[in-house]
């Protein structure tokens, strides 16, 4: 089953608070720390970071320092259960590595999803033969990497979209996501025919923004990012950016909404979900 809210947004939210907390009893780490009995700053530096899944037990200890009322302790206790989870669709697969685990999490908890992606298939929308394409790309750079546990971990993460109260789902792509460049054509053409599919789905909606249409200053990002918006309005927006070997996560509201205000402009220029879909037809034709 989905979860109702997301673990590694709920760690940034506790974290969050519980850092708020310890700066009005004027405490420092240290202080903290010691009157805890913990052997060092670090635990309580990552609880607040959210950086790492807290012991529920360790944060009643927190909220015992700070003297929290019984109202906005029972609030926080909710918010460090969700933080603490570790059950959820994607624990069937111990073997997913910890970028996709967080993509997972983001995922089970959101209400709506933007993706824009300057190159290739959004995750989300991937056959199983594209997924494997990429998976094996990027084991070239990492040869760590267990291509076939990452492409079922991958598949096992596709199920969000189609539960049974899905998040709202838009893809933004560019032109040069939509050509078969070295993809063999037999798998890119399944590729398409997929993407046509899913756009049909009410809660999945896919634009196109074709080369020769300018979003609002010329501005087209050259790196994948991805928007999240969660039910509990008190859960902070995020964004996601894409590197080579690690991802970085936005959460403050300056940089959220820089990427929501880009997000509009790439919007503006992109063609509709109906040219999208004629766009892609076109192609399948050809």
């Amino acid at each position: 089953m989905p979860l109702p809210t997301s673990p590694v947004i709920r760690r940034a939210r506790l974290g969050a608070e519980l850092r708020q907390l310890r700066r009005r009893e004027a405490l420092t780490l240290e202080q903290v720390c010691d009157r805890l009995g913990w052997a060092s700053t670090s635990k309580l530096s990552r609880i607040e970071l959210g950086q790492s899944r807290p012991d529920l037990a360790d944060v009643l200890d927190l909220l015992d320092v700070y003297q929290v009322p019984p109202a906005q302790r029972d609030a926080l206790i909710v918010i460090a259960r969700d933080a603490a989870t570790s059950r959820g669709w994607w624990r069937a697969l111990g073997e997913m590595g910890e970028r996709q685990r967080t993509y997972a999490e983001l995922e089970a908890g959101a209400a709506s999803i933007v993706d824009w992606q300057p190159a290739v298939v959004p995750g989300l929308l991937q056959t199983p033969a594209y997924a494997r394409l990429r998976v094996t790309a990027g084991h070239l750079v990492d040869p760590t990497v267990d291509v076939e546990a990452d492409v079922r971990a991958r598949l096992i993460r596709h199920d969000v979209l189609r539960r049974e109260d899905p998040p709202r789902y838009t893809a933004l792509l560019a032109e040069a996501v939509c050509e078969v460049g070295d993809t063999p054509p037999e798998v890119w053409r399944e590729q398409l025919r997929h993407l046509v599919d899913l756009a049909e789905l009410a809660n999945v909606t896919i634009r196109l923004l074709p080369r020769d249409r300018s979003p609002r200053g010329g501005v087209r990002p050259l790196t994948p990012y991805s928007c999240y918006s969660f039910p509990d309005p008190a859960d902070p927006r995020t964004v996601m950016l894409e590197a080579l070997t690690t991802d970085v996560r936005l959460v403050a509201p300056a940089d959220v909404e820089r990427y929501e205000r880009l997000t509009g402009w790439l919007l503006e220029a992109a063609l509709t979900p109906e040219e999208t879909v004629a766009a892609l037809g076109r192609r399948l034709a050809d």
